[in-house]
Order: structure tokens, then sequence, then C-alpha cells
């Protein structure tokens, strides 16, 4: 079982950033594949960038690649998701989640997920 928590959203205005973390406890992280999810009001939740916690197997969607990073402190057992030049349309519900399929691509596909945080940004 793995457990996961975030924190950091907030309200940013557009061109900011904001930085989210995830605190992931659990048995075989090596194993596991990570990703930020985000769902907004009256849309499916979707991809937005992730990674293997051991390293390597980046992805990033379109929509966010340039302006959005994962990385992870191995020591704090933390993902993080770092977020810069935010636009309105980043205003989302963010998850955190891991897959023990290291292929995992839809939500779906994930295992695992933190309760989410807010992340508004205002024009």
């Amino acid at each position: 079982q793995v457990h996961m928590v975030e924190s950091g959203g907030g309200l940013v205005q557009a061109g900011g950033s904001l930085n989210l973390s995830c605190v992931i406890s659990g048995r075989a992280l090596s194993a596991l594949t990570m990703a930020w999810f985000r769902q907004g009001v009256g849309k499916e939740r979707e991809f937005t960038v992730g990674a293997a916690w051991a390293g390597g197997n980046n992805k990033a969607a379109d929509s966010v690649k340039g302006r959005f990073t994962i990385t992870r402190d191995y020591v704090k057992s933390t993902l993080y998701l770092h977020m810069k030049d935010l636009r309105p349309e980043d205003t989302a519900m963010y998850y955190c989640a891991a897959a023990r399929n290291w292929e995992a691509n839809a939500a779906g596909e994930y295992d695992y997920w933190g309760q989410g945080t807010q992340v508004t940004v205002s024009s």
C-alpha cells in the first residue's frame, strides 16, 4: 500500500509560480511510476507530468511542457510539482498519483491517489 498527501495549493496570479508537494509513504516505492494529474470543474482528470520514482521515464503533456517540472527528494520521500508561467486554464484540483505499471498513462492505470490540492490562477 502507498499513501500520499499533497500540499502547496493556493491562489496565484497569471504568470506566477507555485510548487506543490506530495509526501509518499509505503513499500517498494522504487518500483513506482509517479505523476501529477489535474481536474478542473466539469472536466476529466488529465495527466500533466510524470516520471519514475527511481528516476527516468519523464513525460509531460503538451499543455504544460516547458512550464511544469517534476522532481523528487528521496530523503524527504517527497514528490514535487514546480509550476511556472501559470495560466487561468491551469486552475484545477491537482493530484499526486502512483502506479505499479511502468507504462501507466491514463488516470485509470494509476493505483494510488492523494486527496488533491486546489490551484487557482486568477487573470
